[in-house]
């Protein structure tokens, strides 16, 4: 693995465990004030805020000026982010925490599967071989094992 391979499988690896921290704090917030959707908008302003002023202090703020031009359906990943954060505000406290994020994870094996074997999204192609199959096959059966009762 190459230090810059590294470097981002860290950085992932923290984004990762900040997926369900995020999920638990936000659907904390929500129960405390009574609304899963107020306190997914305050996540989505702080977190827009965040964004805007890593951007400008980039040097990237310019690229506010090219969002018209692009294609209507890249902005579908707004909606996405929206609806993950609208359920898991809302689910996380009836359904627990872990078993939310353990279906999160769930969906994203499959999704990853589905994108990566056709190259969807600009996505590198990798097919979908067999040995793959096993080792998402594994890590589903991983998520749903880790989330069964205690017998």
């Amino acid at each position: 693995m190459t230090p810059e391979t590294l470097k981002y499988a860290m950085i992932m690896l923290a984004a990762g465990v900040g997926v369900p921290v995020l999920a638990a704090l936000n659907a904390q917030l929500g129960a405390r004030i009574g609304s899963p959707a107020a306190a997914a908008a305050v996540i989505f302003m702080l977190g827009g805020c965040v964004a805007a002023l890593v951007a400008v202090a980039l040097q990237q703020g310019m690229a506010f000026r090219l969002l018209p031009a692009q294609p209507k359906y890249l902005f579908l990943a707004g909606l996405l982010i929206a609806f993950y954060l609208l359920s898991i505000s809302w689910i996380a406290p009836r359904f627990g925490v872990g078993n939310a994020v353990m279906f999160v994870l769930l969906g994203q094996i499959l999704a990853i599967s589905v994108i990566d074997h056709f190259g969807l999204f600009g996505a590198r192609l990798r097919p979908l071989d067999l040995a793959r199959s096993a080792g998402i096959a594994l890590m589903a059966m991983g998520v749903v094992l880790a989330q069964r009762p205690p017998s």
